[in-house]
């Protein structure tokens, strides 16, 4: 067995795999494997999985990675492997011509990535490919990993391919809304604690949001307030952020009453966690804003100067409760466009 691994993967894949699974062992399943079948027609039970076919390949990706997790048990080892799109571009020759390159890559991003998440297109995708050599980013397959049960113990990347370890530790979520359109909704902490759906461009890797604990477990956040080395962020989606593009949609949230203009920013219940308790009680008084206070006070965007700014705002407009929000407001415009106040 260690003979055909170290043929196929290499040796230091080999023994990458030998820090977390004993590959020659009888309670280990060795596959190459693009079809759940082949798992679940393995009649001895096992406590680790290990695939060496792409998940590029593996044309219903979740409903496979949910077919293992039903074969094992809790704590178990699933290991898989996965071409990156940066790993793609450096495997193909024509990436080192200058001018073709970018048309290849861009027409071979618009079917292969833009085209799955298109009615209609979609159906065209999947007939020519078969859903075969689909373009996946190291967040995407991660995210999806954990949205079906498993916990992700560590990365390596070895001769142009990324394996990722995880471990079984709940059954799968099953779910059919996970984002992975243009457009999509956030769960968030609203007026009183209520959850509401903050709509947004996306600016990260479809699955991204299963990658938040991740993420803040694997670097912590940065002086922003946002997790630290996020690579969840897609190129385009730093643009986006950069100039509040991404939080136009928000308007939507504006007209169905779930937010203001002006107000603090809508947080997820992750980072609401984290926020100083008297803060907490502030911002379950008022509906959140699309307009931070931090950009109307032109603070910087650190975790504090933020907190600080939200704070000043709220005990305002807890005295001003309708003056507050027009100062605030036509602040902010004068120095996003006279100060270039940007986002972080």
């Amino acid at each position: 067995m260690k003979a055909l691994l170290t043929d196929k993967v290499g040796e230091k894949a080999y023994h990458f795999f030998k820090s977390f699974i004993d590959p020659e062992s009888v309670d280990t399943l060795v596959v190459s494997t693009t079809n759940e079948f082949n798992i679940l027609n393995h009649s001895l039970p096992v406590n680790a999985i290990l695939n060496l076919s792409k998940v590029n390949n593996i044309r219903y990706i979740n409903k496979f990675f949910e077919q293992v997790n039903g074969k094992l048990q809790n704590g178990n080892t699933f290991i898989v492997c996965f071409e990156t799109i940066a790993a793609r571009k450096e495997r193909h020759r024509i990436g080192n011509i200058p001018i073709i390159r970018n048309l290849w890559f861009g027409a071979e991003f618009i079917f292969l990535r833009v085209f799955p998440k298109v009615w209609g297109f979609k159906k065209i995708y999947f007939s020519v490919t078969r859903g075969r050599n689909r373009l996946l980013s190291k967040a995407e397959v991660m995210g999806r990993l954990v949205s079906c049960g498993f916990n992700i113990e560590a990365s390596e990347a070895f001769n142009g391919l990324t394996y990722v370890v995880c471990k079984k530790i709940t059954e799968p979520v099953f779910n059919m809304g996970a984002s992975y359109g243009p457009l999509f909704k956030m769960p968030r902490m609203g007026k009183n604690g209520t959850l509401i759906g903050v709509y947004k461009f996306r600016t990260m890797h479809p699955y991204a949001e299963y990658l938040q604990d991740y993420v803040l477990q694997l670097n912590g956040y940065a002086k922003t307030g946002k997790p630290k080395n996020d690579f969840r962020l897609t190129p385009w989606g730093r643009f986006l952020r950069r100039y509040w593009l991404d939080e136009l949609p928000q308007l939507l949230n504006v007209c169905k009453g779930d937010l203001k203009l002006v107000g603090v920013r809508p947080i997820s219940e992750r980072y609401f966690q984290d926020i100083p308790k008297d803060l907490q009680q502030l911002r379950l008084k008022f509906k959140p804003g699309c307009i931070p206070p931090y950009v109307a006070l032109n603070r910087n965007s650190d975790v504090n100067s933020v907190l600080q700014a939200e704070r000043a705002y709220l005990q305002e407009k807890l005295k001003r409760p309708y003056a507050t929000d027009t100062r605030y407001f036509f602040n902010a415009i004068f120095n996003i466009i006279f100060k270039r106040k940007r986002s972080a």
